[in-house]
């Protein structure tokens, strides 16, 4: 068999589990992930959102989410995560608070609300215990009296899941397996006894001898990468600049003058440190709109240092 794509790559997902021929796919990861909260098993959904925008796949700040309402106007979001950006937390409320608040129409009441639940699988650690599945609701500190129902948030980290556990009687646990080796399940009878995630495992391996849907991929991936770079640069930009700075700084300093110029020195040496920074991201060809955001410069100087 050919290799298969990573399913864990946003765009793959969602061709695999947002798309209208395998609702019943999405039905059953979802009924095995709200195993633990939801009374009664879902038995039917609709999917929102299930374009994807060729031009998107460029975009490095897309998100590609899984967006479905339930039988009883309970609202759903699944999102796979591939790097940490350290705002997990706020990102997830941010877009949950959105999702709830986006129900109301004018005239209507807030008692109309329903129950909104975000799904995030992520491919780094989150929660600082041994269990993969997390779940977190508003509840009272003290006694753990439940507020209210209608936010429900899953974390399903991947990394706390290993190979071995390919045996386990949990289907979640298979589901989840799936997504994290993709290579190692091809081939593999992981599910005998579960048709919809044969299902999602034929859609994979249809999808994967796709040339156009393999281009796709690599646009996606490429523009997923040029993300992660951004963000490293933009991490040590302030760190390097810095380094640079302190050490033109004090060399300036020695010549003007021990207090006044070590201070001085320091700020025109992180200066140049930071313009040295922006000269070494323009020749990695970054855009000039993300450099501004990586080292504070303005475009006008950016543009006066690639001239």
């Amino acid at each position: 068999m050919s290799e298969w794509l990573d399913p864990k790559v946003d765009f793959v997902f969602k061709k695999i589990f947002g798309s209208e021929e395998n609702k019943d796919v999405l039905l059953a990861f979802l009924n095995e992930a709200l195993k633990e909260t939801q009374h009664k098993k879902l038995t039917k959904i609709i999917l929102v959102n299930t374009f994807i925008d060729k031009d998107s796949l460029r975009d490095k700040l897309s998100i590609l989410d899984i967006r479905a309402l339930t039988d009883d106007d309970k609202q759903i979001n699944l999102e796979i995560q591939l790097f940490d950006k350290h705002d997990i937390a706020q990102r997830t409320l941010f877009y949950w608070s959105r999702m709830y608040a986006d129900q109301l129409e004018e005239g209507q009441m807030y008692k109309d609300l329903r129950q909104t639940i975000t799904i995030n699988i992520v491919n780094f650690r989150v929660v600082p215990n041994d269990r993969y599945h997390n779940v977190f609701h508003l509840r009272e500190d003290r006694t753990g009296h439940i507020l209210t129902t209608d936010i429900e948030i899953h974390f399903l980290e991947l990394p706390k899941l290993d190979w071995d556990d390919v045996n386990a009687d949990d289907r979640l646990t298979k589901w989840l397996l799936f997504l994290r080796f993709p290579n190692k399940v091809n081939g593999e009878e992981l599910a005998m006894d579960m048709p919809e995630l044969k299902k999602a495992m034929k859609t994979l391996d249809f999808i994967s001898q796709s040339k156009e849907t393999r281009a796709m991929y690599e646009m996606r991936q490429k523009a997923m990468m040029d993300e992660a770079s951004l963000r490293d640069w933009a991490e040590t930009a302030e760190e390097r600049g810095m380094e640079i700075g302190i050490a033109k700084g004090m060399q300036q300093g020695m010549q003007q003058g021990i207090q006044q110029g070590i201070q001085q020195g320091m700020q025109q040496g992180i200066q140049q440190g930071i313009q040295e920074v922006a000269k070494k991201l323009l020749r990695e060809g970054l855009d000039v709109s993300l450099i501004v955001k990586a080292t504070g410069l303005s475009e006008a100087e950016i543009q006066k240092l690639q001239s």
